[in-house]
């Protein structure tokens, strides 16, 4: 991963099975001084070019032959933690994005992207944040985090926060920014940082999509709350 406010563009892979879809992805991204590593035509192709080439982001269509980007997601993330993966769907309440989010996907995009979200949330997820719109996030909880716990939820033992991190938690839960946050607990930007920060790592977490699962997964915030 690119660390923020260092000048290198992110490294991309881009995974789909439509050769269209990864030509233009790679066309846009090119152009905006974003350099395309290589192109996956299915997840088992991903997963073998993300271990080779070390993508700081991979653009990951879920619904794939061979192995589709659910289980690709898994694998990559395993064999590189600090790599950053974008969902790529045609829907946007789509189950398997919200098994994604559960397991460490930083986010999802629809593939009408514009060219300049498509840049914008690549560099944007590359600093390490997640890309998450509220109101889908929010549709996508409230459509599939009763069928079945994600697997990060599941391990997650909020006992180990204290009680300032569990707030924290709740509110991260409902979308709010490091910005928000430290105006609604009258905090600075800086305090609020470290909270996430230590947060994350108590719990393993990867980034704020998974934070936000975990919130409503544990019942900390529930939908008419986000």
């Amino acid at each position: 991963m690119t660390p923020a406010g260092a000048e290198a563009a992110p490294r991309v892979l881009v995974v789909d099975d439509q050769t269209l879809i990864r030509t233009g992805f790679r066309l846009i991204l090119t152009a905006r001084g974003i350099q395309v590593v290589g192109e996956a035509a299915d997840g088992a192709e991903a997963v073998a070019m993300a271990r080779e080439l070390e993508p700081d982001v991979v653009l990951m269509d879920i619904r794939m032959p061979n192995m589709d980007g659910l289980e690709a997601t898994r694998r990559v993330l395993a064999a590189n933690p600090e790599c950053r993966v974008l969902i790529l769907t045609t829907f946007d309440l789509d189950r398997y994005v919200y098994a994604a989010l559960s397991i460490g996907a930083s986010g999802f995009l629809l593939k009408d992207v514009t060219p300049q979200h498509l840049a914008a949330a690549v560099r944007l997820v590359d600093t390490g944040d997640a890309l998450l719109a509220p109101s889908i996030t929010r549709r996508l909880v409230e459509r599939f985090a009763t069928e079945a716990a994600g697997p990060a939820a599941l391990s997650a033992d909020l006992q180990v926060l204290t009680p300032r991190e569990l707030e924290v938690l709740t509110l991260l839960g409902r979308g709010l920014s490091n910005t928000e946050l430290a105006a609604e607990l009258t905090l600075s930007e800086a305090t609020v940082k470290s909270h996430v920060a230590r947060i994350f790592a108590k719990l393993h977490l990867r980034d704020r999509a998974q934070a936000v699962v975990i919130a409503y997964e544990k019942g900390l915030v529930r939908v008419r709350e986000f």
